[in-house]
């Protein structure tokens, strides 16, 4: 898949996300975030109000540190796909 191609599944993924009404359990939205913050390489600190829910998100942006941004596109794009294809 060529860099564009990426890009264009990727936006389609964070639309699907953005257009979904019901909630997503806590784990999957960690992975989310994080990997959405490191595909558009947004390395802003978590803004919540509540500081656990920070430290969660400041875990999982430690967990994806590793990764390149066009890996954590792809993450996200299989981990968007997975939640709808699997859930009830």
């Amino acid at each position: 898949m060529t860099s564009a191609e990426l890009d264009i599944k990727f936006r389609e993924a964070v639309a699907r996300i953005n257009a979904h009404k019901e909630s997503f359990p806590a784990d999957i939205l960690l992975k989310l975030y994080a990997y959405y913050k490191k595909a558009t390489n947004d390395y802003g600190r978590p803004s919540s109000r509540d500081p656990l829910i920070n430290a969660f998100k400041t875990n999982a942006l430690f967990q994806t540190e590793d990764i390149s941004q066009d890996t954590a596109k792809q993450e996200y794009i299989e981990l968007v796909d997975n939640y709808f294809l699997y859930r009830k």
